[in-house]
């Protein structure tokens, strides 16, 4: 049996990335696919656990090769899913992790439209900028465009099963949890 596909996005600062990981430790069946990127490791970030980290040649021409379920720029940088990857994990029968941004979810529903979409946003804008400026990774200038850009990727919320505010962190994982336990048509809003 073929395993499925849970799709979560929303703005870097959202917490995407903590949810996600909390997910994966409560569910040990639920397996994350790695993605691919040009930009450089965080500290702490290791090659084939957070990222695959590739030169931008490296990344072209697998895309150029059709290697990617999904690709897109963000942030300057180049993001994307080996298409292998996630076909060989689901007819292993494992259910699969993809934590991407919304222009992935689109290009990944339009190729497997059983994917399930959620989309996760910060309770506010200013919320967001505390969180960035929190996480000291970045410098002001990139703060700011990153809720910029989250302005403009919140529009795309709707495109997904199910919307999540992260204004709660447990509420928000207990929500996530329930959306990968539940049958389809569970409620659509948190």
């Amino acid at each position: 049996m073929s395993g499925r596909l849970l799709i979560v996005s929303g703005p870097s600062g959202a917490g995407k990335s903590s949810l996600c990981g909390a997910l994966l430790q409560q569910n040990p069946a639920l397996k994350l696919c790695i993605s691919c990127t040009t930009r450089a490791p965080r500290p702490g970030e290791l090659d084939g656990r957070e990222y695959h980290f590739l030169s931008a040649d490296d990344f072209l021409t697998q895309r150029d090769q059709g290697a990617f379920l999904e690709s897109a720029r963000v942030h300057g940088n180049l993001y994307g899913t080996r298409q292998q990857d996630v076909e060989s994990m689901l007819a292993a029968g494992e259910d699969v992790l993809l934590e991407i941004d919304w222009q992935g979810a689109q290009q990944v529903a339009d190729k497997m439209p059983s994917a399930i979409r959620v989309f996760i946003s910060p309770p506010s804008l200013e919320e967001l900028r505390h969180r960035l400026i929190s996480r000291g990774q970045d410098e002001a200038e990139v703060v700011e465009r990153r809720v910029a850009a989250a302005q403009a990727e919140m529009e795309h919320a709707g495109e997904a099963h199910f919307q999540l505010i992260n204004d709660d962190f447990d509420a928000t994982l207990k929500a996530l949890e329930s959306i990968v336990t539940s049958s389809p048509g569970a409620e659509q809003s948190h």
